[in-house]
């Protein structure tokens, strides 16, 4: 399980039992979670994600009781931001959509889906290569879209520590690139 999985699980179980900071928190850590899914996704219309965005957040808010503890979090989050999205693509086609037969749709999103599994599978394997130093930063930063003070607290390493790391980081990535 990552360390991200294991934080967002984290706050909200503990945001579910109540306590209202851990909640906050999860909120805003899962806000930049699904920040970088969605701009994946979404990259020809940059200014819609940060409502999506929104929208997920108050679905998964909404729905938050149906979240079952013994499954990944980021999958179910996943799962609501991804309705959201076919959601979005319908209402932005507009009636044109409402002709298409819904599999087009699900085709199009799966086929990205693979090709993003792939990329990830890729670059899991050249961030493997990385020493902690350089990983966890290009992870937390690059990878889940965490700013450098969020990156910093989630490692334990300084700031600076995290910039560092990846600059650092990505030099050596591109040299694996090359090789």
């Amino acid at each position: 399980m990552s360390a991200q999985e294991e934080l967002l699980k984290d706050l909200l179980v503990r945001g579910l039992s109540g306590d209202g900071a851990a909640y906050h928190a999860f909120l805003k850590a899962l806000s930049a979670f699904l920040r970088a899914f969605l701009r994946a996704r979404l990259a020809r219309v940059p200014d819609e994600v940060e409502d999506l965005v929104q929208e997920t957040l108050l679905a998964i808010h909404n729905q938050r009781h149906t979240y079952d503890a013994a499954q990944p979090l980021t999958a179910w989050a996943h799962a609501i931001a991804r309705y959201k999205m076919i959601d979005f693509l319908r209402r932005r086609a507009g009636r044109e959509a409402l002709d298409d037969p819904l599999e087009s749709v699900e085709e199009l999103l799966g086929a990205s889906e693979t090709e993003a599994r792939e990329a990830r599978r890729d670059i899991a394997t050249l961030l493997a290569r990385l020493p902690d130093r350089y990983r966890l930063p290009i992870q937390h930063m690059k990878i889940e879209g965490l700013s450098v003070a969020e990156t910093a607290k989630v490692t334990g390493m300084s700031e600076s520590a995290v910039k560092v790391g990846v600059h650092r980081g990505l030099k050596v990535l591109a040299a694996y690139v090359r090789e």
